[in-house]
């Protein structure tokens, strides 16, 4: 079986109870076709760049699938069935990463607004 990095899109009207529901259905059928769901991440209601079928926002999740490329295009089928799904993407993956996904790390490397070091070294030297 192949490994699959998969991002859907919810529409903003939809709750997080009814979002965790498609995640279980979209399992559920993986699941039927002799596949499996690894890890689940929930990135929560973000801003679009550009508005799809009249929503600004959505609610994205990340499905880490181990599945046959037949499980997985039954489970594309559903989803342009499905009302609530604006966008997704199904990637192939030659290994699932371990740990959070990039989109949940904390980002702490930006540079800190009035740090000293910051400033050019032609400041620093005029005030000593």
């Amino acid at each position: 079986m192949a490994l699959y990095e998969h991002v859907f899109l919810a529409r903003q009207d939809v709750s997080s109870q009814q979002v965790e529901a498609l995640v279980e259905q979209f399992k559920g059928i993986l699941e039927a076709n002799g596949g499996s769901v690894g890890r689940v991440e929930n990135w929560g209601l973000k801003s679009l760049s550009y508005r799809m079928n009249k929503n600004r926002k959505a609610h994205y999740t990340l499905m880490d699938i181990d599945a046959p490329s037949a499980a997985v295009q039954e489970m594309e089928r559903q989803m342009r069935i499905n009302e609530d799904i604006l966008r997704y993407m199904t990637i192939r993956v030659d290994e699932h990463e371990e740990g959070p996904s990039v989109m949940m790390q904390k980002r702490d490397d930006r540079p800190r607004r009035g740090d000293r070091d910051d400033r050019p070294r032609r400041l620093r030297e005029d005030r000593s």
